[in-house]
């Protein structure tokens, strides 16, 4: 496997498999009432404190408003490794064996599958801030008189009551960008080494 195409390819699709490693999302919450901030790192397969008992005390504080508990395991946990791990295996032999228009295909699949995690992640965050107990023991209402959500941003910094929530990417979904950009530019490396090795057939 000497060709530039298929190194990158390879590399493109096992950076993915250090979701396994380090966490994909962070949310944290800052308020007065808190000198440390609270927070959870959301790995691909579980949530995790961000300082000790985080999520315990994100849940209590959340009880009061009449949010749901974040659970320990959802459906994704068990759906997203498998896809991965799928894809991973897939994408490498693709790069030993497949022309290189099949590596434009993976990141198409790959993109498509990203973008409805994206999707799953928005309304699982819409449900977690808006489908709420009636029975709260506090219920706070918008100017309109419409029961106030508690939505945490998808992407981003936003106030709610007296927190300022904060939502962003972490060093997972770093690599997996990564790596979907190299299977990206290995297409259109393998489609110059085709060029060039038709250029150079013409030629002798």
């Amino acid at each position: 496997m000497k060709k530039k195409s298929r190194i990158l390819m390879l590399v493109g699709v096992l950076l993915p498999l250090f979701l396994f490693v380090f966490p994909l999302w962070n949310i944290t919450l800052e308020a007065p009432q808190y000198p440390t901030p609270l927070g959870m790192d959301i790995y691909i397969n579980d949530f995790a404190d961000m300082h000790p008992h985080d999520i315990k005390n994100i849940n209590l504080m959340n009880h009061y408003v009449g949010m749901k508990y974040i659970p320990e395991s959802i459906p994704e946990f068990r759906i997203f490794p498998i896809v991965i791990i799928v894809m991973a295996f897939l994408g490498i032999i693709l790069a030993f064996k497949a022309n290189y228009k099949w590596f434009l295909g993976w990141f198409i699949i790959m993109t498509i599958l990203a973008l409805a995690g994206i999707y799953d992640f928005y309304l699982w965050e819409h449900d977690y801030g808006h489908d709420l107990d009636p029975k709260a023991i506090m219920k706070f209402t918008n100017p309109d008189g419409t029961v106030m959500g508690f939505q945490p941003p998808l992407f981003g910094t936003k106030d709610i009551l007296n927190f300022r929530a904060h939502s962003y990417p972490q060093l997972g979904a770093y690599f997996l960008a990564i790596g979907m950009a190299l299977t990206f530019i290995s297409y259109f490396v393998g489609k110059r080494e085709k060029t060039s090795k038709v250029n150079k057939n013409e030629k002798i």
